[in-house]
């Protein structure tokens, strides 16, 4: 099973060289492309102010903010929710830069970009010139928007897994591997419980037990015994 981690952030601006500080972490937990219902979710203070601009895109305002962790001190649990998958993000280099900005500040090694898939990558090659954001690769897949008047880190998460799985062929595509998973399970299941001994039992009835069975058997239950339709015969006595 593939385990993925779906981000996205919320922050003061475009540019983590020029200032700008990441102020909202929400991610989700995946596994073949269907979400587990495993959350991380953080406001940090960016200890600095937040333009008129940004706040009109996330609500986040520097009252709200002021007071919330830093990111130092919320960066070893997102690092243990994240472990070693791979993240899926929207327009990736964007929150990959806010991230790792924020990890290599705090002394952390940052998130190396093989182990990062970007959806506006994939929506642009699956849909070329058309506009592909998050909202509107929503309107497109006819996901519902109503949960959201403004971004928000985890609302989006959310929206982007729906957007994920609609890339990577729908819920037909997870049905087909729960079905997958499912067979592979149910075989592993079987062979494990009805696998051959490696030594045969020894017997534990004698051998007068066993011709008396045998002939009620014959009288009673004749062709309709159901180990004689397995090819189990039934000795005559």
């Amino acid at each position: 099973m593939a385990r993925e981690i779906i981000l996205d952030t919320e922050t003061t601006g475009f540019d983590p060289k020029t200032g700008d500080r990441l102020v909202e972490i929400g991610c989700i937990e995946v596994v073949d492309f269907m979400p587990t219902g495993r959350s991380f979710h953080e406001y940090c203070d960016p200890l600095r102010d937040m333009p008129a601009e940004a706040e009109k895109v996330h609500g986040l305002s520097s009252a709200f903010l002021t007071g919330k962790p830093k990111f130092h001190e919320i960066a070893d649990r997102f690092l243990d929710f994240v472990g070693d998958s791979v993240v899926v993000a929207h327009n990736a280099a964007f929150d990959r830069q806010f991230v790792n900005f924020e990890l290599e500040k705090c002394g952390k090694a940052p998130i190396h970009e093989e182990r990062w898939v970007d959806t506006l990558a994939m929506a642009k090659k699956r849909f070329p010139g058309m506009y592909n954001s998050l909202d509107a690769l929503c309107k497109r897949f006819k996901i519902s928007l109503e949960s959201r008047d403004k971004h928000g880190a985890l609302i989006d998460a959310h929206l982007l897994a729906e957007v994920y799985l609609e890339l990577q062929g729908g819920k037909e595509r997870a049905l087909e591997l729960t079905h997958s998973v499912g067979a592979l399970a149910v075989s592993a299941a079987v062979q494990g419980a009805y696998g051959a001994r490696p030594r045969p039992l020894a017997p534990r009835s004698t051998d007068v037990e066993r011709e008396v069975h045998a002939a009620w058997v014959r009288k009673n239950l004749k062709d309709k015994a159901l180990w004689i339709q397995f090819g189990v015969v039934v000795a005559e006595g």
